[in-house]
């Protein structure tokens, strides 16, 4: 049975970004993808069909904790489904997620790190911000429910 999945933590929208900016995205057909981690050490099996609204990826986000994980959020972006910032992406390039993730345990604490670095290549936190929020409020309104493969 399918379960509605829970909105993502902030983080997760710029994770997305991160990873579609790092060409860890691979379509295998128009449904399936494969996401590589960010540390790429793990491969996401990940099935998007906007159609019934029902997704599926193995990362730990979408599997075990209910909520539209990064890799399910940037196959959203790159099919034209939620919004996506090139420029903003950029910035997030070559940021090592898993690290910093398993090392702050705090998703707050990542997205001041991230904010920073993005800063850094000229995209303020303003911008930032006003991207999640278009991002998370479009993510709402497509209600995804989670369906084991």
């Amino acid at each position: 049975m399918a379960k509605l999945l829970r909105m993502p933590p902030r983080i997760k929208v710029l994770e997305a970004l991160g990873s579609i900016a790092d060409n860890r995205i691979h379509k295998i057909d128009d449904k399936h993808y494969e996401v590589i981690s960010s540390d790429g050490t793990r491969k996401y099996r990940v099935y998007v069909d906007l159609e019934t609204r029902r997704v599926y990826s193995d990362d730990n986000g979408t599997k075990l904790r209910g909520y539209v994980g990064y890799p399910i959020i940037a196959i959203l972006m790159l099919n034209g489904k939620l919004p996506y910032n090139e420029r903003l992406a950029n910035a997030l390039k070559g940021i090592h997620w898993k690290k910093l993730n398993e090392t702050y345990k705090k998703y707050a604490i990542v997205e001041n790190i991230v904010k920073e670095k993005a800063r850094r290549k000229g995209v303020s936190s303003d911008e930032i911000d006003a991207f999640i929020r278009d991002v998370l409020a479009k993510l709402r309104s497509m209600q995804l429910y989670y369906e084991e493969l």
